[in-house]
């Protein structure tokens, strides 16, 4: 294959970028279904360290779409915005309201992240 057969932007000499990961369900197991976002937001909390704990997120933000509620983590500024970040990546957690299954997907704008979620997600057997 020829660098004018890869596809993206990759300087020359790097290999093109991966695509995202699919989503990935949780553990199985009776799930609580979220009647709102309320609810929601208290099975997220299940999936991110304390708010406020050293390394822990800032805040947790619900986003409700047509088939469940991403839940979603904000990170307090870095001390040096110039360093790279000491944990890149990070992972959403969307809950169904159907069945409550609960999927991590990557820490995409809520938009992307539901877009890949309807792409991707099956319903569990359970």
């Amino acid at each position: 294959m020829t660098e004018s057969d890869q596809t993206g932007s990759q300087p020359p000499g790097l290999p093109p970028t991966p695509p995202p990961l699919p989503p990935e369900p949780a553990d199985a197991g009776p799930r609580p279904v979220p009647t709102n976002e309320a609810e929601a937001l208290e099975i997220g909390r299940q999936h991110f360290p304390e708010v406020g704990s050293p390394g822990g997120p800032a805040g947790l933000f619900v986003h409700e779409f047509d088939l469940g509620y991403l839940v979603f983590a904000s990170w307090p500024p870095p001390e040096d915005p110039t360093a790279p970040p000491a944990d890149p990546g990070g992972s959403q957690v969307a809950i169904n309201k159907t069945n409550g299954d609960v999927t991590f997907l990557p820490n995409f704008p809520p938009e992307a992240a539901v877009e890949l979620y309807h792409r991707f997600y099956r319903p569990s057997e359970a």
